[in-house]
């Protein structure tokens, strides 16, 4: 680290090497190469005067390396360090989605050096990726290379024209629907998760993380998810969002199911809930919808009931109200039929009373 010193005006001056300047030498014709250094001057007094003018040297030599070093730096390679930085941070799902995208998805891109990577590639790249990627996919992937540049080429910003977005095809299951799955399912492994999702609701990592210990009466309260790290191994986590760690307070006959037992309240992983929950519709010839769909149950059953929408996110887990209209939209969608033929058989009375009295 190089060290301030103190001029005669009082002031302290640090230097830092900047560059090498080469130049010919008129009268020999030889090359003659001059070191090139940074001031940094500092007009407080003292020992802090000295401390603040080497600071700041050593803070542009950091940034100067660090901008050496991405000169060299492939999109790819920006990538596998962003991720790296932030491995404590990021979910393992997180994770195993960013080396996806870094390993298979628009390669073409991967070898591109970061400072001299055009808004046009990366456009081209994206034209290319949706056309056999989902629109989410596609926004997903564009996220992390925005957000690597805006890491390592803070001054470079996209503006690229994405694929729009599409409205998720979400499944509501009824109640009728509800009651012979309980009735499929009573007595089974599966029993037990199908009550914590549709009357909780719950999701299937909170359901195979769910222990005695986080039981009390009838409160539960979710601290806990499973998920696959990058090893594909199950582990227990802290849950994604702050959301996701609540309270939720089931109705006795779900308590009554779960009473007496310890440690693990259910043996299936996330992924054995769903490929059983499968086999269970396709065995009893049912409706063929996903286990996360009991979720959107709870929601649209709760707001039907006129329950406001801050309690049903609350006790869901939901950080914003995003899903919850897409599965209101979803029931409101199932009752206009019936709504518009209401309101057309009260204008045809009213017509026809009219038409009537003439």
């Amino acid at each position: 680290m190089a060290t301030a010193k103190k001029l005669p005006s009082g002031s302290w001056r640090c230097q830092v090497f900047s560059h090498i300047e080469t130049s010919i030498d008129p009268q020999t014709g030889k090359k003659k190469d001059k070191r090139i250094y940074k001031s940094f001057t500092s007009d407080v007094p003292g020992p802090k005067g000295k401390r603040i003018a080497e600071q700041m040297a050593a803070q542009w030599a950091a940034e100067k390396e660090n901008a050496t070093s991405v000169q060299n730096l492939t999109l790819g390679e920006a990538i596998d360090r962003y991720t790296d930085e932030r491995l404590s941070l990021l979910s393992p799902r997180t994770v195993m989605d960013y080396r996806r995208t870094r390993k298979k998805d628009m390669q073409e891109l991967m070898n591109q050096k970061v400072p001299t990577l055009t808004q046009e590639q990366v456009q081209v790249a994206i034209n290319a990726f949706a056309a056999n990627h989902a629109p989410k996919t596609v926004r997903n992937a564009h996220g992390l290379i925005a957000a690597v540049l805006g890491v390592y080429r803070p001054n470079f910003a996209l503006n690229t024209k994405l694929p729009e977005k599409v409205r998720p095809k979400i499944y509501v299951p009824t109640d009728a629907e509800i009651q012979r799955l309980m009735e499929c399912a009573k007595g089974t492994e599966l029993e037990i998760p199908i009550l914590l999702a549709a009357f909780g609701p719950m999701r299937r990592g909170e359901i195979g993380a769910l222990t005695s210990d986080d039981i009390s009466g009838n409160m539960v309260h979710i601290t806990k998810n499973m998920v696959l790290n990058t090893e594909r191994q199950w582990i227990i986590k802290t849950p994604k969002s702050y959301a996701g760690d609540r309270y939720i307070d089931f109705p006795d006959f779900v308590i009554e199911k779960i009473k007496g037992k310890k440690g693990r309240i259910v043996s299936l992983d996330p992924n054995q809930i769903t490929r059983k929950f499968h086999d269970l519709l396709k065995k009893n010839k049912m409706e063929l919808f996903r286990f996360h769909d009991l979720r959107h149950y709870s929601a649209s059953i709760q707001h039907a009931l006129g329950i406001p929408d801050a309690y049903i996110m609350k006790r869901g887990g939901w950080g914003n109200d995003g899903t919850l209209k897409e599965v209101y939209r979803h029931t409101m969608d199932d009752k206009t039929m019936s709504m518009n033929e209401i309101a057309n058989t009260h204008f045809s009375e009213l017509c026809n009373t009219k038409c009537n009295t003439k």
